[in-house]
């Protein structure tokens, strides 16, 4: 089994994470985890953050000359912008100062149910770890996942469905043989003219101090039939994966497959008709609306999540809070943002859902060495295929 901490503030010294369970053997490229950090950093309508951080990942233990050892891994992402907020982060009580405390909670974040819990004065302890940058741990954890999936060939591809009411057109066949242009893409988008139309959208919020959000898909391809389980609520894989996307900041909706298009289906035509490959020795379906999922378990169709994040609510132009100090009426603090992020969660997102997989693997096939692992996988394949 896998789990994995994170640590760390916005603005503090460093990120860290922890990752524990992995098998031991396991090639771990560190220049792999650095692009994708800066997958997670791309995308129009991010902030001035992004022109200070240049995110890359020191290993502090679990890897030994290239390949993992079983021990817990340790993942550092440094802080440049630390260099500029040392004194108002510092640990030390000598350095407090509450003149600098921020006190004008803002809409739709974390800023003031965390203070009510956390009985804080000062929104900056809430809103340093409710931050998305600490989505950049989960980016780093996800890709030593990716790594270890890529053991079993399977693969994780996202992109932007929806901006700010921009739908784009875009079929999932498409997706792998045009890939790159998705990667290169600033908005993620297939789709030249919605990309276009995107990016006017972003320009206009921008100039009006406002943010946006929009869709974005996960599909994750080559998974085999058998993750997760029908048995207990507790260990169906559509939960875990649904929960973890939901965890990423600003997602507030999450659908598996066909998802609430479902609600004006039938049950003829919204279940996937069960085929046979006798060449191949497997079952499949010439739909998914399922989205590779059925009871809690995987059937060997791809994975398909679709998840609405909803706009920053950090604005230029603020809206209508109360000081928390005062409780006057006050405009909500400004704080350095981004104007959209929809392409970078779609990004942290595949993270989560790669993190699931590699775990659902793990507790299915077992195995201390990435050597026992995957001798077991082979002989599961091979008694499917023996069915």
């Amino acid at each position: 089994m896998l789990r994995f901490l994170t640590a760390g503030e916005s603005h503090g010294k460093c990120l860290m994470s922890i990752l524990e369970g992995l098998p031991s053997g396991l090639g771990i490229k560190k220049e792999f985890i650095n692009n994708e950090l800066a997958r997670r950093q791309r995308g129009y309508g991010r902030g001035g953050r992004m022109k200070i951080e240049n995110d890359s990942v020191s290993i502090l233990s679990g890897v030994r000359w290239g390949k993992t050892t079983g021990s817990p891994m340790s993942l550092e992402i440094k802080n440049r912008d630390w260099i500029n907020n040392h004194a108002l982060m510092s640990i030390e009580s000598a350095d407090q100062n509450k003149s600098l405390y921020i006190t004008k909670p803002r809409p739709g974040h974390a800023d003031l149910p965390g203070m009510l819990k956390y009985d804080m004065e000062d929104l900056r302890n809430i809103k340093e770890r409710a931050s998305a940058r600490e989505t950049a741990s989960r980016v780093a954890v996800g890709s030593v996942c990716k790594l270890f999936l890529m053991e079993f060939g399977i693969k994780i591809f996202s992109y932007v469905k929806e901006i700010g009411g921009i739908k784009a057109s875009i079929t999932d066949s498409d997706l792998e043989k045009n890939y790159s242009k998705i990667e290169n893409s600033p908005v993620r988008c297939l789709d030249q003219v919605a990309q276009k139309k995107m990016i006017d959208e972003i320009d206009k919020a921008v100039k009006n101090g406002n943010t946006l959000g929009g869709t974005f898909k996960v599909i994750v391809k080559n998974v085999i039939p058998g993750l997760g389980s029908h048995i207990q609520w507790d260990k169906r894989l559509d939960s875990f994966l649904s929960a973890a996307v939901m965890s990423v900041p600003a997602i507030k909706g999450v659908e598996i497959g066909a998802g609430f298009a479902l609600s004006g289906m039938t049950g003829s035509k919204a279940q996937d008709e069960i085929f046979y490959n006798p060449k191949e020795q497997r079952f499949y379906r010439k739909t998914n609306f399922a989205g590779g999922l059925e009871g809690g378990i995987t059937n060997g169709e791809d994975i398909v999540i679709s998840a609405v994040m909803k706009p920053i609510p950090t604005l230029m132009n603020p809206l209508s809070s109360i000081d928390v100090k005062t409780k006057k009426t006050v405009k909500a603090e400004i704080i350095r943002s981004d104007a959209c992020a929809v392409p970078a969660c779609s990004v942290v997102a595949e993270a989560m859902v790669a993190y699931v997989l590699a775990n659902a693997i793990m507790e299915k096939f077992g195995g201390d060495s990435i050597r026992e692992v995957t001798v077991n996988y082979k002989n599961y394949i091979k008694q499917t295929k023996n069915f």
